[in-house]
C-alpha cells in the first residue's frame, strides 16, 4: 500500500504538463479534536493521491491546515471525500486568485504537534473564546475607525510585498515571534482600542485572538478568511480594496496580486519589485526579491558565491553538500548580508 510519494517534483512537473488539465489551487484548516492523527492522515493520503490532488497538508491532535491543488475534473469528487469527514463537511475552502497548474508538485501528508507552529501552551486560556470574526465590508469599516488598531499577523516577508494601509506589520521572522510582541507593543490599548488582525487564509488570528482575549484584550476582531476571502469579497461585492500589493502564498506561486501597487524592492539593486525567488544554489536556497534583471544578471542566485557554486555539474554541488545542514539563511527569508537592499 503506497502512502508516500514516488515521483520527484521534476517528473510531477512534467506530467502535469503533458496531461493538460486546468488544476484549482485551494486552501482550508479547521480546528477539531483529532485522537488519532496519524489513521487520519493516511486515509487523507490514499483517498487524495488517488485522485491527483497535491500539495502540503499537517494533521495534528487540533485539527488540519491543508494547502494544495486537485484537477478542475476530480474537484466534486474532493469535495465529496471532504464532506463524507464530518468535522470538514462544508468547511470554507479558500480558492486562489491566481491559479497555476504547479503551485503544488508533491502530495505531502504529515502529523505534526500542531498545524500552526504558535509555541503557545493552549492548556493554559481557552482556545475556543476567539474574536468576532468579520466580512470584507465591516473590516474596511472597522480599520477607518480611529479606535482601531489594525494588526498583520504574518511574517516579515510576507507583508513586505503587501499588507492593509496603516497596518502594524511585526518585524519577525516566524509566527510565535510575533505573538509577545505585539502585546507587549499594544499593552496600554487592552481596554479602549479595537484590536483588529488579520493573516492569509484565516488560521493564524484563530488562536492569536483567543490568546489575546486570554491576555485582556477586550474588542478583539479577526479578518474571516484572511486575505484570500476579503480578495475575493471585494470583488464580487465591489467594495474598496485596501489592500496593498501582493498576498504571498506558501507555494511555487509566492504570492497573488490583490492591488497593482508595489511596495516593495529588489534585494539586489533597489528597483521596485515584489517578485519572491529562491537562490538557485541548492545549499543556499534562500528566499528574497530579486527583479528580472538581476534574476537573468545573476543566473537567480543571491550572491556572486551561489552564482557561482550554482555554475557548478549537479555532481559536484551536491558533493559540496554532504555532510551538510541546510543553511539558517533559509529560516531567515530576505536577511542574508549580501542583499544591499533588504527591509
Amino acid at each position: 500500500m503506497q502512502l508516500y510519494n514516488k515521483l520527484s517534483a521534476a517528473e510531477r512537473a512534467t506530467l502535469i504538463e503533458e496531461a493538460g488539465t486546468e488544476r484549482i489551487t485551494i486552501s482550508f484548516y479547521q480546528y477539531h479534536n483529532i485522537g488519532n492523527p496519524q489513521v487520519l492522515r493516511d486515509h487523507l493520503f490514499l483517498n487524495w493521491n488517488a485522485i491527483d490532488v497535491l500539495g502540503r497538508i499537517y494533521v495534528a491532535t487540533e485539527g488540519i491546515n491543508a494547502q494544495l491543488s486537485v484537477p478542475a475534473p476530480n474537484f466534486n469528487k474532493f469535495k465529496a471525500h471532504l464532506d463524507s469527514i464530518s468535522f470538514l463537511k462544508n468547511v470554507r475552502l479558500n480558492i486562489a486568485r491566481e491559479q497555476d497548474n504547479l503551485s503544488f508538485l508533491k502530495l505531502k501528508v504529515k502529523v505534526r504537534n500542531k498545524i500552526v507552529a504558535d509555541g503557545l501552551d493552549d492548556n493554559t486560556f481557552d482556545v475556543t473564546n476567539k474574536g468576532i470574526h468579520v466580512d470584507a465590508k465591516t473590516f474596511n469599516e472597522l480599520i477607518e475607525d480611529p479606535d482601531t488598531i489594525l494588526v498583520d499577523m504574518r511574517n516579515h516577508y510576507e507583508s513586505e510585498i503587501g499588507h492593509f494601509k496603516n497596518a502594524v506589520t511585526p518585524d519577525v521572522d516566524t509566527f510565535r515571534d510575533s505573538l509577545d510582541i505585539i502585546e507587549e507593543d499594544l499593552k496600554d490599548h487592552k481596554k479602549d482600542k479595537k484590536l483588529v488582525m488579520y493573516c492569509t487564509g484565516g488560521i493564524r488570528c484563530e488562536k492569536a485572538s483567543a490568546y489575546y482575549k486570554h491576555k485582556g484584550f477586550e474588542q478583539v476582531y479577526q479578518l474571516e478568511g484572511g486575505i484570500i476571502e476579503y480578495a475575493r469579497q471585494i470583488t464580487s461585492e465591489n467594495l474598496e480594496n485596501k489592500f496593498l500589493g501582493k498576498n504571498f502564498v506558501f507555494d511555487h506561486r509566492r504570492g497573488e496580486r490583490i492591488s497593482n501597487d508595489i511596495i516593495s524592492n529588489c534585494h539586489q539593486c533597489g528597483k521596485p519589485c515584489d517578485v519572491h525567488e529562491n537562490c538557485a544554489n541548492q545549499a543556499c536556497h534562500l528566499l528574497f526579491i530579486q527583479c528580472e534583471d538581476c534574476k537573468k544578471a545573476m543566473n537567480n542566485c543571491c550572491s556572486n558565491e551561489c552564482k557561482e557554486i550554482a555554475a557548478l555539474p549537479f555532481e559536484a554541488q551536491k558533493a559540496l553538500r554532504k555532510g551538510k545542514g541546510n543553511s539558517n539563511k533559509i529560516f531567515k527569508k530576505g536577511r542574508s548580508e549580501v542583499l544591499k537592499f533588504k527591509k
